[in-house]
């Protein structure tokens, strides 16, 4: 098979490797770049799109434009409508579509899913996510910064922890609320002057599910210090505690608890959650099966993200 990736950042540095390792050939091209996108796009059984979401409808109508099958990285594009653009566009084109939502992917969030989808923790009612990391810090001005360039944590994080939601319950969101903070308010760009950044880089927010169930989420990625993601699944039973994405522990009201170590299925990949899911992407093209996580769910979660844009409140930044 072969794939154009489109990006030099995630897309060069960790979906290339990891399509490479499952025997796919692959070119990857800048995503400024029209005319070796369109050569790419010609030639590519896939077009794996990893461009900034402000160039996501320019690249997934050049692979539509190819007929070619597409996997497009989150946060979908721009906003709701954008998204729900591109994706009836590629169901009018008959190829397959696929959003890397790869989280999924995870062992030890698959495993979670099942046991909530058995009735493992009764019904499911209420999920409890932190995520707190340094990894903003220190970086320079960029898109990823910049509110009208589709910048901010909620976009880059908050879309995975949406999806997340929607995955572990099975229902839609039906509302949301919170705060959006920006802890470095300030940062230099490439002439070393001080831009103001105008996107979040952290946020707290609450959902409320359809049919019933709740979901709170308490990230950022410029806190002083890196903390381990802890993600609690409540059920009307028990619990289940996912820690740093590879243990599950199931915490019941008697008895000690029964923990699972998921770590060794990541096989010490880095990033394991991507090889992983394009595994089941480069199946999946193989057979012409459509599979989830797909346009429609990337349509979901930026609907969703439209919303908590809106509702949400700005603190002044220092």
């Amino acid at each position: 098979m072969k794939v154009a990736v489109i990006g030099r950042g995630f897309g060069a540095n960790v979906m290339a490797p990891a399509y490479r390792g499952l025997g796919c050939e692959v070119e990857v091209v800048p995503s400024r770049d029209e005319a070796a996108i369109a050569r790419a796009c010609a030639g590519a059984d896939l077009v794996s799109i990893h461009s900034p979401p402000f160039q996501h409808r320019e690249h997934v109508l050049a692979a539509l434009a190819a007929g070619r099958d597409v996997l497009c990285d989150k946060p979908f594009g721009r906003n709701g409508a954008e998204a729900r653009e591109l994706r009836d566009a590629a169901k009018a084109a008959g190829v397959l579509h696929f959003l890397n939502f790869e989280f999924r992917a995870q062992p030890a969030w698959a495993k979670a899913q099942q046991l909530v989808a058995s009735g493992a923790i009764g019904a499911l009612t209420h999920i409890s996510w932190t995520s707190f990391g340094n990894g903003m810090r220190g970086r320079p001005h960029g898109w990823l910064y910049d509110t009208d360039l589709a910048g901010g944590w909620i976009g880059a994080y908050g879309s995975h922890a949406i999806d997340a939601v929607r995955f572990f319950f099975g229902r839609e969101i039906a509302g949301c609320g919170g705060l959006a903070r920006t802890e470095i308010a300030f940062r230099p760009d490439g002439d070393g002057q001080q831009v103001r950044s105008t996107a979040e880089d952290s946020f707290s927010c609450w959902l409320t599910i359809e049919g019933g169930g709740t979901a709170s989420i308490d990230t950022s990625y410029a806190a002083a210090v890196n903390i381990p993601a802890a993600t609690v699944l409540f059920g009307s039973e028990a619990a289940i505690s996912i820690d740093s994405d590879t243990r599950l522990r199931i915490l019941r009201p008697k008895g000690e608890p029964e923990a699972l170590d998921l770590s060794a299925e990541t096989r010490g990949m880095t990033f394991a959650a991507v090889p992983l899911w394009l595994e089941k992407v480069v199946a999946a093209i193989g057979a012409r099966q459509q599979i989830a996580p797909n346009f429609d769910d990337g349509v979901a979660a930026a609907d969703v993200m439209d919303k908590l844009k809106l509702a949400v409140s700005h603190p002044a930044a220092a």
